[in-house]
């Protein structure tokens, strides 16, 4: 999107970035920049995906050989909970919207910062909160009953600090409903003049969809949550069939949001794909109001699907084949979005830079994720693979290979404006290729083991699975390799880089038309966009 400033751009370059206003570590523990907010929050995020990914290396070192070798069963129950709950609550969850909300939201808007700048640094401190307790779950001796906390063994049996793990969640929780807000209340009140709702970069239509989601459902597992904790502590019947409960209760509580929570992971990076498609097919986005509103028609019907986690649970026969019926539905908008970038790139102007390869596998692996997730729709299939490694690689094509790769996607699309910095572009290549052919190698082998009959959450499991197993640990590697790669040579790029310069990509787009970085006020005057989103003319002009 081009817009016409009031003043020269060179003007918002004047004054000091926000990585130059202060170095103390006071000045950024107290900062309401949004900027700084955001660098935060990666950082933390950083740290944690660190933490998920160590238990993921020894789940994977352990399911190399079909009997126990490195760890014991109960070990294994918490090394697979600590994973999904620092992954999923800790990472997957608030990084897009965290980290590129919290930074690009207010430039993409003409703003100077978020609608409520001491709520956005609130929920970094929530964050940090709920994160701090979640490596106390480490050193206290970790947590067994899953990222689900399935009742009530997680209400009443569990021997492990269940209380502590949903605390955690519980306060993250809210900080994911603070950023959420602070997004809603900034696209809806701050946008800059000429920018209406059919200007709107996809990326913010994407996030805005996400928070309504966050502020709708999150605060229903918060709820959940509690009455598991108070459950546990006071002996109260809510969940416990022996005490008067109703575990299936637990279970509508819990889907209800973690289905949604599925479309919070993987909403901003449709968004971010997006962005990354049409800045590198030098074209606007074929079908924009379809996009938009595809991203809005999936945050609605992500509510009504929930029921599709409990075909094998008990629930009416006439409830699942609703259910069903809405799943195959909520997958049109996601084909429309596929579609629709598959219409942009055709005789668009392809560049294969970095981001671009990022945003190729993503549509590749979201595709696999998606078609197997009809298969998970469909009654009948779904009873057989209920609790398989089928399920397993299912989630992982959606939330690892399409909301992580939309991260990694943003991370070096973006960098360049967050750090004013450029990266080795060769070297992040095959960090792109790494990640794609190790992420296939390690979970395709798992819908094959699902498909046998392998049940999830096993660490001693029949020998002829282990050929496919060794397949899936050995692909870790290179997966593994892919995601240090980024680590590496971007702390290096912070001293070694070359200056990026405002648009290193010739994109469109408000945040393009500042300084890298950005001044700690973004523009010097309101910017006024009187161009069409996605004005692009076919040339790259930096």
């Amino acid at each position: 999107m081009d817009d016409t400033r009031e003043t020269d751009p060179a003007e918002g370059d004047a004054g000091p970035n926000y990585l130059r206003a202060g170095y103390s570590i006071r000045s950024w523990l107290l900062t309401t920049d949004h900027k700084r907010i955001a660098i935060l929050y990666l950082v933390s995020l950083t740290v944690m995906f660190l933490v998920g990914g160590a238990a993921a290396v020894l789940l994977r070192l352990e399911l190399i050989s079909s009997e126990a070798s490195l760890v014991s069963g109960d070990g294994y129950n918490k090394l697979f909970t600590l994973h999904g709950v620092i992954m999923i609550f800790f990472f997957l969850v608030p990084s897009i919207p965290a980290v590129f909300g919290n930074f690009l939201i207010p430039m993409m808007v003409g703003a100077r910062d978020m609608a409520f700048p001491r709520i956005n640094l609130a929920s970094w401190y929530l964050y940090m909160t709920g994160a701090i307790l979640g490596i106390a779950i480490i050193v206290g001796g970790g947590v067994d009953t899953g990222w689900t906390f399935y009742t009530p063994y997680s209400s009443t049996y569990a021997n492990t600090h269940v209380i502590l793990a949903v605390a955690g969640v519980f306060i993250a929780g809210f900080s994911s409903i603070f950023t959420g807000l602070n997004i809603v209340a900034t696209v809806y009140a701050m946008r800059a003049p000429g920018l209406g709702w059919g200007r709107l970069p996809l990326f913010v239509w994407s996030l805005l969809a996400t928070s309504l989601i966050i502020l709708l459902a999150t605060p229903v597992l918060a709820i959940t949550l509690a009455l598991v904790a108070v459950e546990r502590a006071t002996g109260i019947g809510i969940f416990d069939p022996g005490l008067g409960g109703d575990p299936v209760l637990f279970q509508h509580l819990f889907w209800f949001y973690s289905h949604p929570a599925v479309y919070i992971m993987i909403l901003p990076s449709l968004g971010v794909v997006s962005e990354i498609v049409a800045c590198f097919a030098r074209k606007r986005i074929y079908g924009y109001p379809f996009m938009a509103g595809a991203s809005i028609a999936i945050a609605i019907l992500g509510f009504f699907v929930w029921g599709h986690h409990m075909f094998v649970s008990g629930q009416s026969v006439y409830a699942g084949i609703v259910f069903s019926f809405l799943s195959f539905l909520v997958a049109v908008p996601s084909a429309v979005k596929v579609f629709n970038w598959i219409a942009t790139l055709h005789r668009g102007q392809i560049s294969f830079e970095t981001p671009m390869l990022y945003a190729f596998g993503f549509i590749g692996l979201f595709v696999v994720g998606g078609l197997t997730g009809l298969f998970t729709a469909t009654i009948a299939v779904n009873v057989h693979i209920h609790d398989t490694y089928f399920v397993v690689a299912h989630f992982h094509y959606i939330m690892v290979g399409g909301a992580l790769m939309g991260y990694l996607g943003a991370l070096h699309f973006w960098w360049p404006k967050i750090m004013g910095r450029l990266y080795p572009e060769r070297l992040a290549r095959w960090s792109a290729i790494f990640v794609f052919l190790g992420f296939n190698l390690t979970f395709f082998p798992q819908f094959l083991l699902g498909y046998q009959g392998m049940p999830r959450r096993y660490h001693v499991y029949p020998q002829e699975f282990e050929l496919l197993n060794v397949f899936s640990s050995g692909g870790a590697i290179f997966l593994g390799l892919g995601y240090l790669l980024p680590a590496i040579y971007l702390t290096w790029s912070l001293k070694y880089g070359r200056a990026a310069g405002p648009n290193p990509w010739g994109a469109t787009g408000l945040e393009w038309t500042t300084a890298s970085p950005p001044p700690s006020e973004n523009f010097a005057r309101t910017p006024r966009v009187t161009e069409p989103v996605y004005n692009y003319t076919g040339e790259r002009q930096s």
